[in-house]
């Protein structure tokens, strides 16, 4: 069935959003019309989506990698940026 087109802008700027000037929060709204809890939400569901892994292996396989380390700080119970913080 493939990727909405709204799915696969998310992945698109999710690719791009460090290169581009400004807040992401910013770029979601202007160029998606969505709130950030919105594009949050739907990039999280995107993760486990094999459509999304398709359209875009490396931003999917990175976000996922993103998610199991936080995942894995709390269970332990530690911050996942690291000792100290």
């Amino acid at each position: 069935m493939g990727l909405s087109e709204r799915d696969a802008a998310i992945l698109d700027l999710e690719r791009a959003a460090w290169t581009l000037p400004g807040r992401k929060e910013a770029l979601v709204k202007e160029r998606l019309g969505l709130s950030a809890t919105t594009y949050y939400k739907a990039l999280a569901t995107l993760l486990d989506d094999p459509e999304a892994l398709a359209h875009d292996p490396l931003v999917v396989r990175r976000l996922r990698r993103v998610r199991d380390q936080r995942r894995r700080a709390r269970y332990e119970g530690r911050s996942a940026d690291g000792p100290g913080r």
